[in-house]
């Protein structure tokens, strides 16, 4: 049953035309991983690479990301990596608040099915959504909050820690509580 709730999901976001991203997409970028997954990672939006591929985080900061997951014992394919928007910012560009409210709908779907216990907010964009709209993810980063049983996580963005290096050990860090946590609610269940 859940399967036929995807394809219906996907079938939907194709044809999506609720804010000007769909113009200049070359390919929708839904997400991908365990539909099952215990931990999903949403980022802000697809870049040049994801937008040429219709796959999330497959650049530079889509491989950053996967050693990060697999420094904490997991593989891509047991989480599940999604971002807020599905269509590519032009330029790269932050969502507008439109774009980001038109795929929202999408992003909630998507945690419905998968039901994850634990969200990692990949940026302050995602936080903003997800965790907080008065995010600052320089101040929150690694704060976890509950909402409705499920553990939210801000921390920086792959791309950012590309750009400033000096933030990779607070990252770091928030992966390990990312593992503590997960172990946590493994144990309990």
């Amino acid at each position: 049953m859940t399967r036929y709730y995807w394809k219906e999901l996907y079938s939907e976001i194709e044809g999506c035309r609720r804010c000007r991203l769909c113009e200049q997409r070359t390919n929708i970028v839904i997400g991908e991983g365990d539909p099952e997954a215990a931990i999903m990672f949403i980022g802000e939006g697809p870049g040049r690479d994801e937008d040429l591929s219709g796959r999330p985080f497959v650049g530079r900061a889509g491989q950053l990301l996967d050693k990060m997951i697999n420094a904490i014992g997991f593989k891509r394919d047991e989480v599940y990596i999604a971002n807020v928007v599905k269509c590519r910012p032009p330029n790269n560009r932050t969502p507008e608040e439109s774009e980001a409210a038109a795929c929202l709908p999408y992003l909630r779907a998507q945690f419905a099915l998968i039901r994850p216990e634990i969200i990692v907010c990949l940026g302050a964009t995602a936080a903003k959504y997800v965790y907080d709209s008065n995010v600052r993810i320089t101040k929150d980063r690694g704060v976890w909050k509950e909402k409705k049983g499920v553990w939210i996580l801000p921390t920086y963005h792959p791309a950012a820690l590309l750009r400033d290096e000096s933030k990779k050990r607070e990252a770091w860090e928030d992966m390990q509580k990312l593992k503590q946590k997960y172990d946590e609610i493994a144990q309990n269940t």
